[in-house]
C-alpha cells in the first residue's frame, strides 16, 4: 500500500483494508501512522543491513565482496520496489526526524559494509586506498545519485550501465584497472 500510494498519502485505514484487518488492530499495535511506517521501515532496513553484513563475511576476495555490495546496492530493475520506498522517504524524512534517523541507519550499514570490505582489501594487498571511509562515501553519494536518474528517468541508463560506472568509478578509487572486477 505504501508503495502504492506513498509514504506521505498512504492511511492507516488503506493500510487496514490492504491487509483485511480492522484500523482499531493497527491502532492496538501502533498509536499514531507514524509509528506504523517507522516499524516498516526499520525492519525494512534491518534487513537489507543483515544482506550486507553476509556480503561482508561471506567468501571470496575482497574485490569480489566489494562487486557484489554494488551489485545489491544497484536496483535490479527500474520498478524496484525497494528503491521506489527509499526514495520516497528521502522526501519525507526532509521533515521526519523519526524517517530521517532510519535513513541514516540504513546510509551508516551500507557506508561500514563497504569501507571494512575496502580495508580488508587493503590489509590483503588486493588493492589500494588512502581512506576508506570516504571512498565509501564517495561511491554511496555517486549511486545514490545514479540510481535516482535511474529510477526516475525511462531512457538513456541501462542497468548493465549503471553498473559499469560503479565499477569504474570503483575500480578508480582503489587504483586498478577497470577490468579487475569480474563480468
Amino acid at each position: 500500500m505504501v508503495l502504492e500510494r506513498g509514504l506521505a498519502s498512504t492511511r492507516v485505514a488503506d493500510i487496514a483494508r490492504a491487509t483485511n484487518v480492522s484500523g482499531g488492530l493497527i491502532h492496538y499495535h501502533f498509536a499514531t501512522k507514524n509509528e506504523l511506517i517507522t516499524a516498516m521501515l526499520r525492519a525494512t532496513t534491518e534487513a537489507e543491513v543483515r544482506r550486507l553484513r553476509e556480503i561482508v563475511n561471506g567468501p571470496g576476495t575482497a574485490l569480489r565482496r566489494v562487486d557484489q555490495i554494488l551489485r545489491y546496492y544497484i536496483p535490479s530493475s527500474r520498478t524496484d520496489q525497494s528503491w521506489i520506498l527509499w526514495i520516497d522517504a528521502w522526501a519525507v524524512g526532509v521533515r521526519e526526524p523519526q524517517v530521517r534517523e532510519i535513513l541514516l541507519e540504513l546510509e551508516g550499514g551500507w557506508l561500514a559494509a563497504l569501507a571494512e570490505v575496502i580495508n580488508e582489501g587493503v590489509a590483503a594487498g588486493e588493492f589500494s586506498c588512502a581512506d576508506p571511509q570516504a571512498t565509501a562515501e564517495r561511491l554511496d553519494g555517486m549511486l545514490d545519485g545514479l540510481v535516482v536518474r535511474y529510477t526516475l528517468h525511462s531512457g538513456g541508463m541501462s542497468r548493465e550501465r549503471l553498473l559499469d560506472h560503479a565499477r569504474t568509478a570503483t575500480a578508480f578509487e582503489l587504483s586498478l584497472p577497470r577490468n579487475a572486477f569480474p563480468e
